[in-house]
């Protein structure tokens, strides 16, 4: 090979954390103050404006004299203070050091209301200082938009949990109390609207280290995914939805605000023009079980729109659909015509949880530069993906190649000319006694990687020449009996002749 897989491996993720560790968000404002001990037990109010289009507020407080055992408290008014429209807001005391609020959600101990333009108040509390002591304050702030929320530093839910280039294991598709999720009592005598913290905590106990909360057509859930975020510090909780409309389900990360859902009505008369507001908004969105059926077994599931849809708006296509591999709803054939036709949506899988069982099963495999949702939304769009049917724990597929130097992995695209040697390496672990399978635009090639997989680790090559055809090639992993296993996404050749 030339290169080692751990060599290969190394190198790719060095290169992939330079591309996504965030840069410092700069804020919109900053506001100073100095405090001594005449402030002893009392409130100091610190305006500052919000402009007009502003969706979301987020501040970072911080001071000195910790030492010297100062304290502030935090809160917040609207325009006009207590007295006003939008009044109080919260009060957290001096449990936290940034909180965020917006029309649809906000950080514990403050409320989610209209961001109205005008004269806003940090409401501080000073229940300690010393006669002698001096201190100091910096709130920095920032002023979201619609089209621009600071996904960044100053965002609870976004700083990476972990900072380490790696694989990370999610599952994107689940639901709650805040739509349709349903599980028994604790006492077992009737069913209720399952409540997200045992969602979560069910994630969390499949090891996940990551999952997406994707009730339908609402964002309430994300101020109690606020709350849990801090206790669970292994598991990334990203915030989403189920786009629900009479002509298919699409699932949207990356975006808290509200996004008009009614595909076929006056306001949003079909698939392009919410797929529109949502490029706008900067989400990513997936088309959800598209082979499921629309109809009173099924109301609105299938992917039927009414006029074509501008499918190279789609990033990501649920593949997967929890057990749905092999049957005639999976999503696999759906995704590969897409494929076909030139477009290049990278497949997902999601369990489609509504019980808080089945969480993981399956999962999707990411390769970020970090863990957090940033990264994993970038490294969904870039197609470094693989998808864990049964949701292992231990299982790995990669395809790689190598051409002018540099290393092409799943997702990525290479121009080569006619008769040009590509050699692909296929990368498993965890599947010992399974088959290996390489497509070439849908058809599955018989090679001699073709034989069954001996090792926990494993590493098997395949010389491929160019047609000078474009070209998408990827990896399955079969079990000794057929079951799928493990789903690969392509690597692209010559893509852009296709379109």
């Amino acid at each position: 090979m030339g290169m080692t897989m751990k060599h290969w491996f190394c190198i790719a993720l060095i290169g992939f954390a330079s591309m996504s560790i965030h840069a410092e968000v700069r804020p919109d404002a900053v506001l100073h103050g100095e405090l001594s001990g005449k402030d002893n037990r009392t409130y100091r109010e610190v305006p500052f404006d919000v402009p007009e289009g502003t969706s979301r507020i987020t501040i970072d407080v911080d001071y000195t004299g910790r030492d010297e055992r100062t304290t502030i408290d935090i809160g917040l008014l609207g325009p006009g203070g207590f007295a006003g429209q939008d009044g109080f807001r919260g009060w957290s005391g001096g449990s936290k050091r940034v909180f965020t609020v917006s029309a649809t959600d906000a950080t514990a101990s403050f409320l989610p209301g209209a961001i109205r333009a005008g004269r806003w108040t940090l409401l501080l509390g000073i229940p300690n200082i010393r006669p002698p002591s001096h201190a100091t304050y910096t709130a920095r702030v920032w002023f979201g938009t619609d089209t621009h929320e600071p996904w960044g530093p100053a965002d609870p839910l976004t700083p990476p949990l972990r900072r380490e280039a790696g694989w990370y294991r999610g599952d994107l598709h689940m639901h709650t109390a805040h739509s349709d999720g349903g599980c028994p009592t604790q006492s077992g005598a009737a069913k209720v609207p399952c409540p997200l913290f045992l969602t979560v905590a069910k994630a969390a106990q499949r090891g996940l280290d990551f999952i997406a909360i994707s009730d339908h057509n609402t964002m309430s859930q994300v101020s109690e995914m606020r709350e849990l975020q801090p206790y669970f510090d292994r598991m990334l909780l990203m915030p989403a939805r189920e786009i629900t409309t009479f002509q298919g389900h699409a699932n949207l990360f990356g975006v808290s605000r509200p996004v008009d859902f009614r595909v076929g009505s006056a306001a949003v008369p079909d698939w392009n023009a919410l797929l529109g507001d949502v490029a706008k908004a900067g989400g990513l969105i997936s088309i959800n079980h598209p082979k499921r059926p629309n109809d009173e077994t099924c109301m609105g599931c299938g992917w039927t729109p009414e006029r074509p849809v501008d499918m190279d708006r789609i990033q990501a296509v649920e593949a997967v659909n929890g057990s749905d591999v092999g049957g005639a709803s999976s999503g696999i054939p759906f995704w590969e015509a897409q494929l076909d036709a030139g477009h290049r949506p990278t497949a997902i899988g999601g369990s489609d949880s509504h019980d808080a069982g089945s969480i993981g099963t399956p999962t999707t495999v990411v390769r970020a530069g970090d863990l957090s949702m940033p990264a994993v939304l970038d490294g969904i769009r870039a197609g470094h993906v693989f998808v864990d049917i049964e949701g292992a724990a231990d299982r790995m597929l990669d395809l790689r190649t190598v051409a002018a130097g540099k290393t092409i992995s799943m997702g990525d695209e290479v121009a080569v000319k006619p008769g040009s040697v590509l050699r692909f390496v296929v990368h498993t672990e965890g599947v010992a006694g399974s088959r290996v399978e390489l497509i070439d635009n849908g058809r599955a090639l018989a090679t001699p990687m073709n034989t069954a997989v001996q090792g926990s680790r494993d590493d098997r090559t395949v010389d491929w020449t160019a047609d000078g055809k474009p070209h998408w090639i990827r990896a399955n992993v079969r079990a000794a009996d057929g079951r799928l296993l493990l789903l690969g996404n392509p690597i692209y050749v010559n893509r852009s002749m296709s379109r």
